[in-house]
């Protein structure tokens, strides 16, 4: 074996240069977690939180007691032992972990990994999430996405939040109206929507004007009654604390002191879009929310949240959070429907540009004669 691998020096070096590389990458982590009454909750029953981790980052997870033995990649491990130890740090505060928060915690440990600007680190490189805290429960973000947004209602009075279905958009801003509602940084929490069909006609529908909205709002109010005890929700909404405004009422209206949020921007029309943008009031905040993707105004109707977007981007008091695919915190079946509906539009629309160019004439070849020739015939 040693005259083989004289014979054929520059094979063996390679190999062995492959191999050491390999090795090098490969690492392994022992973890060890103190408060042994959180150990359960932390791995998950039957260990269906390591399980998951291992799923996702290619790596072994074998749990010991209050110990994890992480096995893998360099990468890998490092990512896991970060959403470990911030999940543990969860439940040191009292908060629960389910399993959409551990994915939640993979995705944010991979965006530290990759050294993008969301989400800040605290010292000893914990990564710090973005919270909103309800009487009722504490929500953390579960993408880099959603830190920014959460972080972003913080920092401005207008905020835009844009993206495909469960991305958590409009979630988030409930949770967190409901959150200044709660501590008293608000006086009102004011809730609109237009009132339009998605593809169908409901015709006019019985009872007085909040019975009418309410249909259109169902998705706004339960994630009201998930922030807030329920009691507190029909008090509110009793007493106008919580108001449900249809946007076609607000003109003439000054909004101060008041959270306003309105959802399914993408369905207002120009003159809805400005006239509820310019209700903004002292003391307010306004979050808008929408799908530009799913428009279900009548054909040829401009969309006033698209019209708002392109008017308002230099305006640095003005944030605007845009989701995507891979922010869907819904079923991870969501997540792939929703990217193959973005594929089908993208090849639509380049196939449609290709029938239009193909279509148009050519531009006529005008046709010059030299001008020394001309000279020369003169």
């Amino acid at each position: 074996m040693t005259r083989d691998s004289h014979s054929s020096p520059r094979k063996s070096t390679d190999q062995s240069s492959s191999a050491a590389a390999s090795a090098s990458d490969m690492t392994h982590i022992v973890l060890a977690f103190e408060d042994n009454r959180l150990i359960g909750d932390l791995f998950g029953q039957f260990d269906q939180n390591l399980a998951l981790i291992e799923q996702r980052l290619g790596v072994d997870a074998i749990a010991r007691g209050n110990q994890v033995t992480l096995k893998g990649s360099q990468a890998g491990c490092a990512q896991a032992r970060t959403a470990l130890e911030s999940m543990y740090q969860r439940l040191l505060q009292g908060q629960e972990i389910h399993p959409g928060d551990v994915d939640g915690a993979l995705r944010m440990a991979a965006a530290a990994e990759a050294q993008l600007p969301l989400p800040t680190l605290e010292p000893k490189s914990r990564l710090a999430f973005a919270q909103i805290a309800t009487r009722r429960k504490t929500i953390v973000a579960r993408t880099p996405t959603q830190d920014a947004y959460i972080r972003a209602m913080d920092r401005a009075d207008l905020i835009f939040g844009t993206g495909p279905a469960g991305t958590g958009k409009t979630f988030l801003a409930v949770a967190y109206a409901a959150a200044l509602l709660e501590r008293g940084d608000v006086a009102r929490l004011i809730l609109s929507r237009p009132a339009v069909e998605a593809g169908e006609r409901l015709g006019f529908l019985p009872g007085e004007m909040k019975d009418k909205v309410d249909p259109y709002l169902r998705p706004i109010y339960d994630a009201l009654y998930e922030m807030m005890p329920a009691e507190k929700v029909d008090r509110g909404l009793q007493s106008g604390m919580i108001e449900v405004a249809p946007l076609a009422f607000m003109r003439g209206r000054t909004l101060s002191n008041a959270v306003v949020l309105l959802d399914e921007a993408q369905n207002t029309t120009s003159m809805q879009m400005k006239m509820f943008l310019t209700r903004l009031g002292d003391g307010s905040k306004m979050i808008v929310t929408g799908d530009p993707s799913q428009i279900d105004l009548p054909p040829g109707q401009k969309s006033g949240l698209r019209e708002a977007l392109g008017l308002l981007t230099d305006i640095r008091e003005v944030s605007h959070i845009r989701f995507n695919e891979t922010d869907v915190v819904r079923h991870e079946l969501v997540g792939r429907i929703v990217t193959a509906y973005d594929n089908a539009s993208r090849e639509e629309a380049e196939a449609r540009e290709r029938r239009y160019s193909e279509r148009r004439p050519a531009a006529p070849v005008e046709e010059t004669k030299p001008r020394a020739r001309e000279a020369a015939t003169t």
